[in-house]
């Protein structure tokens, strides 16, 4: 069992007189950080994917301010430039769009047809882009929202540039493992270096030397542009996004949410805390430990410790951007994906078996009796199971299936989102269970109770399945989207995720303590019957 984490004060969560609550994961500050740029105002301009929202930080006292919210116009930033007169532009990935917030505050679309457009920069007036696909093209935008200029087309997977002191613009290509130059007025390009830890950024030090962030290996290199000789300044952890310099002091950002100040001989310093991106599922392990299904990350939380990372999205054999989870043995796992499969996962052996794919929308994942794998597929409205590399349909025409749930007996439970209900199946046969929810999410059953997370309502419900009666264990909790915002569909970025939405899961440790994900704060909560 995981013993009791930080305690913390309940007062803005209503629990049911005899539980008690801890938060075993602190909340995060930032909800992935990607992008990086140092604005007119010293601060650090910080997209956030997942998050979508920009968010500006002052590296000094550590505030924060939100510059574009969650809910905003605009729509899962990646990477952000300034022009010279203070405008702000943003890539939106998952939308093919480059928007421009000018210094009023007003946004507006520059360009909404660059698929999976990423890397940006500004250099003397002039606006580059790229984007990060195969096949992906460079480019400079007309300001004006005319035709954009290509410069270069068929690149893999090109990340975040900038030019150099030499007036070339320089681009990571992570599908190739090195880095490139240009001329901004065509020709040619160059390569500067290669056989690097699959570079996903780039900026320029004072001395006129290439800093680049390794998403996979974690290392930042100093990089002679002139030679390619390579120095590591910092050995991080993987899932390093992009660097920038505030005077000369150099910034890392991560997934996680972390912002890290390199300093000299290899040290460096937190400057913000990571957390949890986008906790999704949950599952207890045989050995009674949690697994936090994170998206990019999956983790392992043991008693009274912090997530362990135990797979991310460039280590081998990661099966993808990981949404529901269930353990199935010692180091076990089926999970789905937001690529739509569902796949067998070893992370100790880093091994991944697709027993389905190209599915639409995968959520919960659970395993019946006979060893059958359940699965909600919220793009078709339907449940799954799958077993010896056969699909089968045990149910259509659902309103937005997420949760999924076995009780004692074999009965199937699934929570349709869309209807505010939730159902058993059994034969083909859709029976209501429980109705009158907002957004049942993640579900369970535990000694004859079904617990079921309704994000619409923020509260976790328990229902006797004898005799109906119902119990609200907590309300106001931090699921689903914050109160007054509407969240902008994520559209997902092929091929690392497709479509992204919300999904609150639900555990049970052995002592019978409740463990819910708070995507809305990046924690994981546990919840325990006081003695």
């Amino acid at each position: 069992m995981l013993s009791q984490g930080a305690r913390y004060s309940a007062a803005s969560i209503g629990l049911a007189e005899g539980w008690s609550l801890d938060r075993l994961t602190s909340p995060s500050r930032l909800f992935g950080a990607n992008g990086l740029r140092t604005g007119p105002d010293g601060r650090v301009y910080v997209a956030q994917v997942t998050g979508s929202q920009i968010s500006a930080l002052d590296v000094e006292t550590g505030q924060l301010e939100t510059i574009s919210a969650k809910g905003g116009a605009i729509i899962a930033p990646d990477d952000v430039a300034f022009g010279p007169q203070g405008d702000l532009y943003a890539t939106e990935v998952m939308d093919g769009r480059v928007s421009v917030r000018g210094a009023d505050g007003n946004t507006r679309v520059l360009r909404d047809d660059l698929p999976s457009v990423n890397g940006i920069t500004v250099h003397q007036g002039r606006l580059f882009v790229n984007e990060c696909r195969v096949g992906g093209r460079l480019m400079e935008l007309d300001l004006n929202g005319g035709e954009p200029r290509v410069l270069l087309e068929d690149l893999a997977m090109p990340n975040a540039m900038e030019v150099g002191p030499d007036g070339l613009l320089y681009y990571p290509l992570m599908g190739t493992n090195d880095i490139w130059r240009i001329d901004p007025e065509g020709g040619e390009p160059q390569r500067v270096v290669g056989d690097l830890g699959v570079p996903d950024s780039l900026k320029f030090d004072p001395e006129g030397f290439i800093v680049s962030t390794q998403v996979a290996s974690g290392e930042v290199l100093r990089i002679n542009p002139r030679n390619g000789e390579r120095t590591v300044l910092a050995a991080l952890t993987p899932g390093l996004d992009n660097c920038t310099f505030v005077g000369d002091r150099l910034f890392v950002s991560n997934f996680t949410g972390s912002i890290t100040e390199i300093l000299g001989g290899g040290a460096t310093r937190e400057t913000l805390p990571g957390g949890l991106n986008w906790p999704l599922d949950l599952t207890v392990g045989e050995d009674g430990n949690l697994y936090i299904a994170d998206g990019t990350y999956f983790y392992l939380l043991r008693p009274g410790g912090k997530p362990e990372t135990l797979g991310m999205l460039f280590s081998p054999g990661y099966p993808g951007f990981v949404r529901g989870v269930t353990a199935v043995g010692a180091g076990e796992f089926i999970v789905t994906t937001s690529g739509g499969q569902v796949t067998r996962y070893r992370p100790a052996s880093a091994e991944s078996e697709v027993l389905a794919d190209e599915l639409d929308q995968l959520y919960g994942v659970a395993v019946a009796p006979g060893g059958d794998v359940v699965a909600a597929e919220l793009g078709k409205g339907r449940v799954l199971s799958i077993r010896s590399g056969r699909v089968e349909e045990l149910a259509s025409g659902l309103n937005d299936p997420l949760g999924v749930a076995f009780g004692p007996d074999g009965t199937l439970f699934v929570s349709e989102s869309g209807a505010g209900r939730v159902v058993t199946i059994s034969g083909f046969r859709v029976d209501t269970v429980v109705d009158g929810l907002e957004q049942p999410q993640g579900i369970l059953v535990r000694g004859g109770q079904l617990l079921i997370v309704d994000a619409g309502t923020k509260q976790l419900i328990s229902v006797d399945l004898g005799t109906g009666a119902r119990q609200t264990i907590a309300r106001d909790l931090p699921v689903g989207a914050p109160p007054g915002v509407t969240p902008k569909p994520l559209r997902g970025l092929p091929p690392f995720s497709g479509p992204q939405g919300p999904f609150a899961g639900i555990a049970a440790g052995p002592d019978g303590t409740i463990y819910l994900s708070a995507d809305a704060e990046g924690s994981v909560l546990a919840l325990r019957r006081e003695a």
